[in-house]
C-alpha cells in the first residue's frame, strides 16, 4: 500500500510529465506550400486584371481586329522586318473593317492597333506560361495541398477555354459587314475573364489561413449576410456583362447625357435595328444591338445594383465582426465610386480614359465583394478586450 501524502503536495508530483499535446487530425495533415501557392495565385491575378484592362484598352482603340490569324505558339513573334509588317497590313486590309471604317490608313497608323492587340494576346500566352510553370513545379514537388490538385486545375481549363473564346469573338468581326465584333461573343469573353478572377481571388482568401482557422472561422457564419452577398455578386455579374454588350456596339458614345437620354427617360426606336434591306430585324435584336434600348438598360440595372448594395450594406454593418463591417463599407464606398464614373463615361461620350477607369472600377468591385462575401462565410474574430470583435 502507498505511504501517507501530505495534503500540502502537489499533485502529480513525481509522477511522469504528461506528453505534450498532440494536434487534431487536422492539423496533422500535410498542408502543402500554401504559401508558396498563394503568391502563384495573386501574381495570376495580378496578371488576369492587366489583361481585363489591356482588353479594355483593345476594345475602345477598335484594335482588337488588327491580327486576322489565330497562331498560339508561332503568333508570339511580332512582324520583325518591313516585309512582315507589309503582309500584316494586307491581310487587315481584306476585312470589312479596313474597307468600311479604315478604308486609307496608313501602315504606321495600322502599327499602333496591331501592338494593342499583340500585345492583349501576348499577355494571354503569359498567363498560361505562368499558370503551366506553377502547377507542373508544386505537383512534382508534391506541395499541392489535399484538395487543391482539382480547384488548381479548373483555372487552367477555365485559361484554355477563354483562349478559344477570344478568337471565337475575334473572328464574328471578320466577314461580311461587320466592322466589330460580335457584342454578345465580347460579353462571353469579358464573363469569363470576370469569372477566372473571381475564383484566383477566392482561392488567395482561402489560403491566407489554415484549414484549422477556416473551419472554426465557419462556426461563426453570417448566413443571411453570405446569402445577400451571394446575391449581390451574380447582379455585379450580370452589370458586368450588360457594360459588355454597351461597348460592343459603342452603346455608351450614342446618348451623352444624364439623367435622360437625349432629353428623353426612353431612347426612341428602341426596337429597331435596320437589316440593311430597308427593313428591321426581329424586335430581339434590340437587347443586343439597338444602342439606345442596350444602354438604357445598363443603367436602369445600375440603379437596382446600387439600390440593392444599399440593402446589403445596410445588414453588412450591423454584422458581428469589425472585418466584415469593414469589408462592406469598402463595398459601399466604391459601388458610388463606380456609379460616378459609369455616369462620368456617359457625358465624356466614352472617353478612352475615363471608360477605362470604369472597367478597371469595375474590376475593383468585384473583388471587394467577393472579399466581403468571404468574410461573411468566415469570419474573423476579433478581440472583445479590444473592442474588435
Amino acid at each position: 500500500m502507498a505511504g501517507k501524502r501530505s495534503i500540502f503536495e502537489e499533485v502529480g508530483a513525481g509522477a511522469a510529465a504528461p506528453a505534450a499535446p498532440v494536434g487534431g487530425g487536422i492539423d496533422a495533415r500535410p498542408k502543402g506550400a500554401r504559401r508558396g501557392i498563394r503568391l502563384w495565385l495573386v501574381t495570376l491575378f495580378l496578371l488576369v486584371a492587366t489583361m481585363i484592362a489591356v482588353g479594355g484598352m483593345t476594345r475602345l482603340t477598335d484594335s482588337g481586329l488588327s491580327i486576322t490569324e489565330w497562331r498560339p505558339v508561332t503568333g508570339a513573334l511580332p512582324p520583325l522586318t518591313a516585309a512582315d509588317w507589309q503582309v500584316e497590313f494586307d491581310k487587315y486590309r481584306q476585312i470589312p473593317q479596313y474597307q468600311l471604317v479604315n478604308k486609307g490608313m496608313s501602315l504606321e497608323e495600322f502599327k499602333v492597333i496591331y501592338w494593342w492587340e499583340w500585345g492583349h494576346r501576348q499577355l494571354g500566352r503569359l498567363i498560361g506560361l505562368v499558370w503551366a510553370i506553377g502547377f507542373l513545379g508544386f505537383a512534382l514537388a508534391r506541395q499541392v495541398p489535399p484538395g487543391w490538385a482539382r480547384r488548381l486545375w479548373l483555372l487552367g481549363g477555365l485559361g484554355g477555354l477563354q483562349g478559344a473564346i477570344g478568337w471565337w469573338m475575334v473572328a464574328s468581326g471578320l466577314t461580311g459587314e461587320m466592322v466589330s465584333v460580335a457584342s454578345y461573343r465580347l460579353a462571353t469573353h469579358l464573363g469569363l475573364a470576370f469569372v477566372i478572377l473571381g475564383f484566383l481571388a477566392w482561392y488567395v482568401f482561402l489560403l491566407g489561413r489554415s484549414e484549422a482557422e477556416l473551419m472554426t472561422a465557419r462556426r461563426g457564419r453570417e448566413a443571411k449576410l453570405f446569402s445577400l452577398s451571394t446575391g449581390l455578386m451574380h447582379f455585379a455579374f450580370l452589370q458586368i456583362l450588360l457594360g459588355a454588350l454597351v461597348a460592343g456596339i459603342d452603346a455608351g458614345r450614342a446618348f451623352p447625357t444624364w439623367p435622360d437620354m437625349n432629353g428623353q427617360f426612353f431612347p426612341a426606336d428602341a426596337f429597331y435595328v435596320p437589316d440593311g434591306q430597308g427593313g428591321s430585324l426581329p424586335v430581339w435584336h434590340s437587347f443586343f444591338e439597338n444602342p439606345g434600348l442596350v444602354q438604357f438598360i445598363h443603367r436602369m440595372a445600375g440603379y437596382l445594383l446600387f439600390v440593392f448594395a444599399i440593402v446589403v450594406w445596410l445588414r453588412g454593418r450591423r454584422s458581428s465582426y469589425q472585418a466584415t463591417r469593414g469589408a462592406f463599407h469598402q463595398v459601399m464606398a466604391m459601388m458610388v465610386v463606380q456609379m460616378g464614373l459609369g455616369i462620368a463615361t456617359v457625358l465624356t461620350v466614352a472617353h478612352v480614359h475615363v471608360a477605362i477607369t470604369h472597367q478597371i472600377g469595375a474590376v475593383i468591385l468585384w473583388v471587394l465583394i467577393l472579399r466581403a462575401r468571404h468574410l461573411a462565410q468566415y469570419p474573423v474574430a476579433g478581440s472583445i478586450r479590444e473592442g474588435t470583435a
